[in-house]
């Protein structure tokens, strides 16, 4: 292995040597702060017994980090001009595998299969942010086998996956988020731990998936339905919203019925619901319709 990156002084010799030129299109923002990178595995609680997937590694600064806890990371890299680079820095390295791909279109449960026997997961990454939102996403509706996801994401972004009703944050995100997982922010991370800096402010939050989702609805998917359409006009009150959804086919007295039946106010807006009554209100419309 190359000498250990996670400063500035290695980070840019290991760049300057390979002549890497930073693609905007990818997000790419590599870690050179080792505090940082330490806060992230211990946040992460990654041991021998876990197999880590990592998103993005870049020139392998978290992948180093990681290999000395882990008992295998499987890195994900779209990048092919970074290929080079990380078979370098992370020469010697037996329990880590590179692959070249785009995450989006790669088969995770695969990867479970293959290096962890089916069993879940760990996600830990230093996340583009451009697709923050896809990645977590997909890792969290999808059927791949994962506990917990460990990331450094948009500060702004984090935030919003954190809170609840009656913060102008709180929209769509916050409540998939927390129908999936516990949320917690473990670190705020200043753009000078970053080459180049980012023009944002960035913050590292893990999230542990729910055994059970906090809440039991009939249909999750018309519920995510009502969730975005709610939050696609969330000026307007909710009955005028979902009325106006063009996905949803609940007539304006249908809503307005079901708002009734939970005791809530017929101008309460999306962003006053919770999830419970988010889920609630899935189930009476689902109740009254031709869902």
């Amino acid at each position: 292995m190359e000498k250990k990156l996670g400063n500035p002084k290695q980070t840019i010799e290991t760049i300057q040597k390979h002549g890497f030129m930073f693609q905007k299109k990818f997000g790419q923002n590599f870690l050179i702060d080792p505090h940082v990178l330490e806060k992230i595995i211990n946040a992460a609680g990654v041991t021998k017994e876990d197999c880590v997937l990592e998103i993005g590694p870049g020139i392998g600064t978290l992948t180093q980090y990681l290999a000395e806890t882990a008992g295998r990371v499987v890195a994900v890299e779209i990048d092919r001009n970074l290929i080079p680079i990380l078979e370098e820095t992370l020469e010697g390295l037996d329990n880590v595998t590179v692959i070249n791909a785009d995450i989006m279109k790669t088969d995770i449960r695969q990867i479970a299969e293959t290096y962890h026997g089916g069993k879940p997961l760990k996600v830990v990454a230093n996340l583009p942010y451009y697709i923050t939102t896809p990645i977590v996403m997909g890792l969290l509706e999808g059927d791949a086998p994962v506990d917990t996801i460990t990331v450094m994401v948009q500060k702004e972004v984090a935030e919003r996956m954190m809170v609840g009703p009656g913060s102008k944050d709180y929209g769509a995100l916050s409540l998939a988020v927390q129908y999936y997982a516990e949320p917690e922010i473990v670190a705020n991370v200043p753009p000078n731990c970053f080459i180049p800096r980012p023009n944002v402010g960035s913050a590292v939050i893990r999230l542990t998936r729910h055994a059970e989702p906090p809440v039991q609805v009939k249909h999750p998917k018309l519920m995510f339905q009502l969730i975005r359409a709610s939050f696609n006009q969330r000026r307007k009150t909710l009955q005028n919203s979902l009325g106006n959804a063009p996905e949803l086919s609940f007539s304006k007295e249908q809503i307005s019925y079901a708002l009734e039946k939970l005791g809530l106010p017929a101008a309460v807006r999306g962003e006053a619901l919770t999830l419970p009554q988010f889920a609630a209100l899935s189930d009476l419309l689902e109740e009254s319709g031709d869902f």
